[in-house]
């Protein structure tokens, strides 16, 4: 394990030394409540928070603090190295060590998906190599130069997730990890409240052109690759609808996971077999090979790693809970992955319906056409039953043509569903990380065991 020396902090960040008791940390730690011994801990400040407050607790548990109010008490045996900006020498220092170890840095971003295809990426990448990888929703400008200035020294690769809200975001993101490669997923309607704009939302995930030599595209978006014209780079491209360069054919749905044959360049083809379930994965995993392709990797490798991908918690999960098939999908929700998981319970489906749809946030001005939008599709789709969770669907939901419940959490969501859950029923749960939707699970769900390869 490469630790981060009290000298390279300096020459990253411009920093000053007021005291010192060692030369290196074993890494970096912005929570004063479970900070190693051995860590420094960086005394962020936001809006409605400022780690300078926890600096006294941080130094009882780790070695050293960097901040940019000295503390009046430093601490004995303890290292304080003081900067103008806590922030900025967060992301001074990540970069610094970025370029220190110059490997290859894949950025992947977009609506959907980012997650699901890094972790793909990795999971090709991680069967010969050491990769560095953003882990949890380590994607902003916090989490993830933090991710980057703890890395250990010998990796041979980094996989970095990129989330926006707001123009720039993606910009200042490139401009720490400077990546070499780039995934862009899609381009679908979230964070519109900071965005304004689909159009936004776009030229946000495309301001990554302006760092990556070579960047992977969703052929089967339209709206996304009409923002492509002007890349001079190179590019490569994926899809299932439209002639790329890496596509799928023979798809085969299971109730947990799929087969496809994946098609690259120069007429090679392999068979896989995906654990991890819907449509809209195979495209992840395409994207994800297409990158490691690049890097070099054999279409052996590609294979084994993506059939090694168990999946991500609280994403497509398919799980039971008394008696019904649940489509667990309650890590977040934009109108873009509501329509994708829509589609996972209709195709699923064998007895009733049910949708527990909770908020979607963050739309802005557009919150209320989305959330209607929604429930015109579910109409469409001749969906069971609703339970709407939160002030949106519950507005929206007077439109549902079934039969329809309301409710103003999760918790009571919970209570809502067992009492008119039938043994058979098919529910998919899915709202944004806000309202806690995985609540209506808690303590009852199980995982449906499937041998995917026998399911097909």
């Amino acid at each position: 394990m490469t630790s981060i020396t009290v000298d390279e902090i300096v020459r990253a960040t411009g920093g000053k030394v007021l005291c010192s008791n060692l030369e290196a940390f074993s890494g970096l730690s912005i929570d004063s409540r479970n900070i190693g011994s051995g860590e420094l801990f960086v005394a962020l400040r936001g809006e409605r928070f400022d780690g300078h407050d926890f600096v006294r607790d941080a130094l009882q548990h780790g070695t050293g603090a960097l901040v940019s109010i000295p503390p009046v008490e430093p601490g004995r045996q303890k290292t304080i190295i003081h900067v103008k900006n806590t922030l900025k020498a967060l992301h001074d220092l990540a970069r610094f060590r970025r370029l220190k170890r110059n490997i290859p840095v894949v950025s992947v971003t977009g609506t959907n998906g980012k997650t699901t295809t890094k972790e793909l990426i990795a999971s090709i990448l991680s069967l010969r190599h050491r990769v560095l990888k953003t882990t949890g929703n380590f994607n902003n400008h916090i989490g993830l130069p933090l991710c980057v200035a703890n890395m250990q020294g010998d990796e041979e690769f980094a996989v970095l997730e990129m989330g926006s809200n707001a123009r720039g975001d993606i910009r200042e993101l490139c401009g720490i990890v400077q990546p070499d490669l780039a995934v862009v997923t899609n381009v679908g309607q979230a964070h519109l409240e900071g965005f304004g704009s689909i159009e936004a939302v776009r030229d946000t995930d495309l301001e990554v052109l302006d760092y990556s030599e070579t960047v992977s595209v969703n052929n089967d978006d339209r709206f996304l690759m009409q923002g492509m014209s002007g890349f001079t780079g190179r590019t490569i491209t994926y899809g299932i609808e439209n002639p790329a360069d890496f596509s799928a054919t023979d798809i085969a749905l299971a109730q947990q996971g799929s087969k496809f044959t994946l098609c690259m360049p120069k007429n090679s083809s392999i068979e896989v077999t995906l654990k991890i379930s819907g449509r809209f994965n195979i495209l992840n995993a395409l994207a994800a090979a297409s990158i490691a392709c690049e890097l070099g990797i054999s279409p052996g490798e590609i294979k084994q790693g993506l059939e090694a991908f168990a999946g991500v918690p609280m994403r497509l999960e398919i799980r039971s809970f008394s008696g019904a098939l649940v489509i667990n999908d309650v890590y977040n929700a934009n109108p873009a992955s509501m329509e994708e998981a829509l589609k996972e319970l209709i195709r699923l489906k064998k007895g009733r319906t049910v949708a527990v749809i909770g908020d979607m946030l963050e739309l802005g001005v557009h919150a209320e056409g989305a959330h209607s939008s929604l429930v015109k599709k579910m109409n469409r789709l001749c969906i069971d039953l609703l339970i709407a969770v939160g002030p949106e669907m519950q507005k929206a939901s007077a439109e549902f043509s079934g039969v329809c419940h309301q409710a103003a959490s999760s918790d009571e969501a919970r209570s809502l569903l067992l009492g008119v859950l039938e043994e058979g029923d098919t529910i998919l749960i899915k709202g944004s990380r806000g309202l806690r939707m995985e609540k209506v699970l808690a303590g009852e769900d199980k995982p449906v065991v499937t041998k995917v390869g026998n399911a097909l």
